[in-house]
């Protein structure tokens, strides 16, 4: 992750914080260091299934698995974003067709009353 960022400043001079998305980065970072930890632990326990080899290659297993699971879990992470974004974007494009639907729906009925109010009028004279 890249250095801490300053959130930005409203007009007042006071600092403007979306809290929803703060509290998502939070939960993001613990979820992942909690992946960290069960890597960790299950690299242990996978080294432990080979009492006979030195602590060395014990400790480069270790490392090897550790590593081995969380680019697997960054790649999980990485399509699970991905689909996020497209699910979003066609969720918006989905938005916009109805509104823009609705929008048509509102306009003629609008017209339709305006005609209608003013239709009276223009067959009387």
């Amino acid at each position: 992750m890249g250095g801490r960022q300053r959130p930005p400043k409203a007009r007042n001079g006071r600092s403007v914080v979306d809290t929803g998305a703060e509290i998502a980065r939070l939960e993001g970072y613990l979820a992942w260091e909690a992946e960290v930890e069960a890597a960790a632990r299950d690299a242990r326990a996978f080294a432990d299934r080979f009492p006979w080899l030195p602590a060395d290659d014990r400790g480069e297993l270790e490392r090897a698995y550790t590593d081995d699971r969380l680019r697997y879990a960054e790649e999980v992470v990485d399509r699970a974003v991905g689909r996020c974004r497209e699910l979003a974007a066609r969720y918006r494009a989905e938005c916009r067709r109805v509104c823009a639907r609705w929008a048509a729906v509102c306009l003629s009925v609008a017209l339709a009353a305006a005609l209608l109010a003013v239709l009276p009028v223009a067959l009387r004279g």
